[in-house]
């Protein structure tokens, strides 16, 4: 099993607010689930692995704690798929700019 060591990158959870803590204002659909918090920062703890409830700092130097649950965690977002009709905006805009008056 993979440990995390003190001062290495992690993500933790934590339940903020459990759903009869919510406030009444909130709608029923959210009210109805926890406030959740996903957070990174750096291991205080000296090792930990999956699952521990650990302490970290946050790169802005907050303590928080929570249960770990990423080691090295990284950003696997994307913008999607191409589209082709896209590429060719920067050109017919630079061919548009380039020509200036002639082009109004």
């Amino acid at each position: 099993m993979e440990y995390a060591k003190k001062g290495d990158w992690v993500r933790i959870h934590n339940i903020v607010l459990t759903p009869d803590q919510r406030a009444v204002q909130v709608p029923e659909d959210t009210r109805n689930v926890p406030l959740e918090l996903w957070t990174k920062g750096f291991l205080d703890d000296n090792e930990a692995r999956i699952g521990d409830i650990v302490n970290i700092e946050t790169y802005i130097g907050r303590k928080v704690s929570g249960k770990l649950i990423e080691i090295a965690p990284y950003y696997e977002h994307d913008f999607g798929k191409c589209i082709p009709e896209l590429l060719y905006i920067g050109r017919q805009l630079r061919g548009i700019l380039e020509g200036g008056e002639n082009n109004e």
